[in-house]
């Protein structure tokens, strides 16, 4: 069998995807099983105390914590509005373009027009999900807000702290795909840039995600 180049799409793109998938995986057991050594776990920490703090104060008093989930649902719409334009311009730029830079013999890796739709495809998908998980995270925290500013409400803290807690995994997945968005954008220039950056991804998401500050324990509070 004769080398070619286009046999290191066929490797090296499954194998760094396969690398961030598995980091994924990783971390996803990490934040089941002791969620402590992660980022995700000591932020969800704090959420839990700081929405239960919240709650004890009366209802006219509690414009910190509504402003601190606003500022949330506006950075979440702007990245989700990124997302959908992004989205637009590649599904417009699949339409349109007569695909000569991705056939430039500079990019040494396979450029036949099913690898080339393959590569927009994947990134359209990417910026797809990444608007549908920030539209998510604004629906959580939205209904959050809805809890916390309803007057003389006796609904229970676990309630907002689960849409809290949920507004931030939607959040986090929608970063995720922009993550896995921007390795797929450099298979645009070949195999071998994006099979680099996947593992200079995970080298970065790890010690992004890890935790080492100890976990503060809160006093149980009555609610009022």
């Amino acid at each position: 069998m004769v080398w070619r180049k286009e046999h290191l799409d066929l490797i090296l793109v499954p194998s760094g995807l396969s690398i961030m998938l598995g980091y994924h995986l990783f971390l996803l057991y990490r934040c089941l099983r002791c969620p402590q050594t992660t980022v995700i776990g000591y932020e969800n920490h704090y959420r839990l105390a700081w929405v239960e703090r919240m709650l004890q104060t009366e209802t006219p008093n509690r414009n910190i914590p509504l402003s601190v989930i606003s500022s949330t649902i506006t950075a979440s719409t702007s990245l989700a509005s990124i997302s959908l334009a992004l989205s637009s311009l590649i599904g417009a730029w699949f339409a349109s373009s007569s695909n000569d830079i991705l056939t430039s013999p500079f990019i040494y890796g396979d450029t036949r027009p099913t690898i080339i739709s393959a590569k927009y495809i994947s990134l359209l998908i990417c910026f797809v999900l990444a608007f549908a998980s920030f539209v998510q995270c604004v629906r959580c925290l939205v209904h959050s807000n809805f809890l916390i500013s309803m007057p003389n409400s006796d609904v229970p803290v676990k309630y907002v702290q689960r849409e809290v807690i949920l507004g931030g995994v939607f959040w986090c997945l929608g970063l995720r795909a922009i993550y896995f968005a921007i390795t797929l954008l450099l298979w645009i220039f070949g195999p071998i840039p994006m099979f680099v950056s996947s593992i200079t991804m995970v080298m970065m998401m790890h010690f992004l995600d890890t935790n080492s500050t100890p976990l503060h324990q809160f006093q149980p509070a009555c609610l009022l």
